[in-house]
């Protein structure tokens, strides 16, 4: 049975060698356009990449702004002491610190 199925197969493919061709063409074609260096697959996988990409350099610029604020910030006395007191739990004379952790 698979023997006489194979062998028609193969009797095709010497009776039409054009047509093989041109399907075997089009497949490698078809392949070619989802799976090449610039097909399909690799295009969505660029687009999400570049999605990505223009996320994170979004994030940056937004830190930079904060950054450049801070900066402009730190020279004066106030903001100093500001950070002094809220990053290192400094207080001035006669405060009372309280530290409230959050879980």
């Amino acid at each position: 049975m698979v023997k006489r199925l194979l062998n028609d197969i193969w009797d095709y493919i010497r009776s039409h060698p054009k047509k093989i061709f041109l399907f075997a063409l089009a497949g490698v074609f078809v392949l070619w356009v989802f799976f090449g260096n610039y097909g399909l697959v690799a295009r969505l996988r660029m687009e999400a990449e570049n999605r990505s990409f223009r996320e994170t350099h979004e994030q940056e610029e937004q830190n930079i702004v904060d950054n450049t604020e801070k900066v402009r910030n730190a020279r004066d006395a106030g903001t100093v002491e500001k950070i002094a007191r809220e990053k290192y739990n400094f207080r001035k004379e006669g405060e009372t610190l309280f530290i409230i952790e959050e879980r």
